[in-house]
């Protein structure tokens, strides 16, 4: 399938009311990266239109239909996921791999408020199963923080020598979560989230049976990427797309009540881009135990739990694990103060947000005095303290320079521009200092810059961005000065595809650098660069084949190219005559150009 035919297909972003069936076979083949499927389990449920008592075999025909229908839009490296009950987990894990699916997980969903059974056993779990086309190609997170988990040398031990980025999980199971609130995680095949039961706020309030946002955060971060395209054939509560929406995908859903269609279009409507998902992310905050007291208050009740937590602790491990409950609760500013104190090595806090190993550093002293403060708020704090000046005032300095040539930075600003410019796009509201503090932004940017400069380190390319807001801001308050020349207005060549030497060479075959655009197939111009030396940055550009490959699909083909030289010129000199560029040409669609002509979407601090 053309990439690039879903860039204007205008079924995405909306529910459809349409039979799944119907709706997917007006898709085209290969253009989903991840579909999640919550049928009707045929056990008699009362929905709004949908007949949920279908004979048995006529249950099973019209699964096929629509298996086989996600099975042809979904991409060759792309997930489906299944949410079924015990009545036929069995019966449709069998027919989707007789359909081509290979399945790679059964994952017990176990809830609380399951459904009450007079003579047997209550229902308290449903199946997922996680299939793909090809099990040795397909899309699989593993490097997200969200989907690994601490390794028991980082947990019990607090091991620097741990991996940072922790393990995969394991397959564990309990049998009864409730009596054992401590000993059960969220990371393991049985997974335990609540299901959204009548009182629960995250209820949106008309449909029957819905998913929590947690559990579908946790599949659409591990198996798709944002800028994805998310299917859910069954919209009902619109939870799937709500989601989806939330964490920057593309998504599409179909619904054949237009009563749901409605609210569901509603609730997507009051969503944007980067909104936090509702629900406990931690499954052990969902569900905790009780005692059957009624008439506790709520400090007794929070001392119970306490005390509850510092015994099961000590039966279950000994008292070497007696610390990690003492931490659940927020950091002090003193403490965190205090831990920055312990890790900086003299470096600002632009350099230890920025600095994966002084960050990681941050991360061990804080979370060794409190547990409870997501990292993205502590980093924030820290940004307030020294802004207030409490660092400097208790005697905290800082003055360990941060050194990067100015020809490095120059030379991967560009990956840097790009990875920024997209993630702007996927999160409007988010300033640079919002990706900087948020850990899983900041995962975002590295994998864009990285895909564009690949030979570059992660600081390298988190620097570039801090110097870009610099840069910008001098380029655009520049004033000329009596006896400054007004800059003339660099002079393109003619179009040309674009290759690794596409960059003019001066006749004594010396580096030439100046301005370059990279234009679609369509003549639209995708970005503007400066180089001082347009081979070395054009080889940079197209090093890895993913980079060629972004480049094609934003193109629509093969990438034009065209370049202006600016002999003898300084990096402020070209970007100054940039910025004069895009004041005049506002189009460029891979560029911050609200950063170069307008202004600058967040505050304008320079890096320390």
């Amino acid at each position: 399938m053309d990439p690039n035919v879903l860039k204007t297909h205008p079924a995405f972003g909306q529910i459809h009311v349409s039979d799944c069936i119907d709706g997917m076979a007006e898709l085209p083949a290969g253009c989903i990266d991840l579909a999640f499927a919550d049928p009707p389990f045929n056990i008699g449920y009362t929905y709004d239109v949908y007949d949920d008592s279908l004979e048995s075999d006529e249950y099973i025909q019209w699964s096929e239909s629509w298996i086989r229908g996600v099975h042809r839009v979904l991409a060759d490296d792309g997930a489906f996921w299944l949410a079924i009950g015990d009545e036929y987990a069995a019966e449709l894990k069998v027919l989707a791999q007789q359909i081509g699916f290979q399945c790679r997980s059964w994952v017990i969903w176990y809830y609380t408020f399951g459904v009450h059974c007079k003579y047997k056993f209550t229902r308290s779990h449903a199946h997922l199963f996680h299939f793909v086309k090809d099990e040795k190609h397909f899309k699989f997170n593993a490097d997200d923080p969200s989907v690994r988990v601490p390794s028991a040398r980082q947990l019990v031990y607090n091991d620097r020598r741990a991996n940072s980025k922790g393990r995969m999980p394991d397959d564990t199971w309990i049998l009864r979560p409730q009596d054992l609130p401590y000993g059960f995680t969220a990371d393991e095949d049985i997974w335990y989230f609540p299901r959204v039961a009548g009182t629960f706020k995250e209820r949106a309030g008309f449909h029957g049976c819905q998913m929590p946002e947690q559990l579908l955060g946790r599949i659409i971060r591990a198996c798709s990427d944002p800028g994805d395209k998310v299917l859910d054939p069954f919209s009902g509560s619109a939870t799937t797309v709500a989601v989806a929406k939330k964490l920057g995908r593309e998504f599409i859903s179909f619904e054949m009540s237009e009563e749901y269609v409605s609210l569901g279009t509603e609730r997507l409507e009051q969503i944007r881009v980067g909104d936090p998902l509702t629900g406990a992310a931690d499954p052990l905050r969902s569900a905790p135990a009780t005692n059957g007291k009624k008439n506790e208050s709520k400090a007794e009740k929070l001392a119970r739990e306490e005390e509850e937590r510092q015994r099961w602790a000590t039966q279950q491990v000994g008292p070497q694990l007696e610390f990690q409950f003492e931490t659940m609760r927020a950091m002090t500013d003193g403490e965190l103060i205090n831990a920055f104190r312990e890790i900086h090595d003299g470096h600002s806090v632009d350099r230890v947000l920025l600095d994966p190993v002084l960050s990681d550093r941050l991360e061990s002293a804080c979370r060794r005095i409190s547990e409870r403060e997501p990292a993205s708020s502590r980093r924030q704090r820290l940004i307030e303290l020294r802004a207030s000046g409490a660092l400097t005032a208790e005697g905290i300095h800082t003055e360990r320079p941060t050194t990067i040539p100015t020809t490095t930075l120059e030379r991967f600003s560009y990956a840097a521009e790009l990875a920024w410019a997209i993630l702007v796009q996927r999160y409007p509201e988010h300033s640079l200092d919002d990706i900087f503090t948020d850990p899983k932004l900041l995962e975002e940017f590295d994998r864009e810059a990285l895909l564009h400069a690949a030979d570059a380190d992660p600081l390298t390319l988190r620097w570039c961005a801090t110097q870009l807001r610099s840069w910008a801001t001098t380029a655009r308050e520049h004033q000329p000065g009596a006896d400054e020349p007004e800059p003339s207005t660099p002079k393109f060549s003619a179009a040309k595809n674009w290759t690794t030497t596409s960059g003019p060479t001066s006749k004594s075959g010396s580096a030439k650098g100046g301005l370059y655009q990279v234009l679609a197939q369509d003549g639209s111009v995708l970005f503007v660069g400066e180089t001082s030396d347009f081979t070395v940055r054009f080889g940079d550009h197209l090093a890895s084949e993913s980079a060629a490959r972004f480049w094609r699909n934003e193109a629509g083909g093969q990438p034009k190219i065209r370049t202006a030289s600016i002999q003898d010129a300084t990096g402020p000199e070209r970007r100054l005559a940039m910025c004069q560029w895009l004041q005049e040409n506002p189009a460029a669609s891979r560029n911050l150009v609200s950063l170069w002509s307008t202004d600058i979407p967040l505050g304008a601090s320079t890096p320390s």
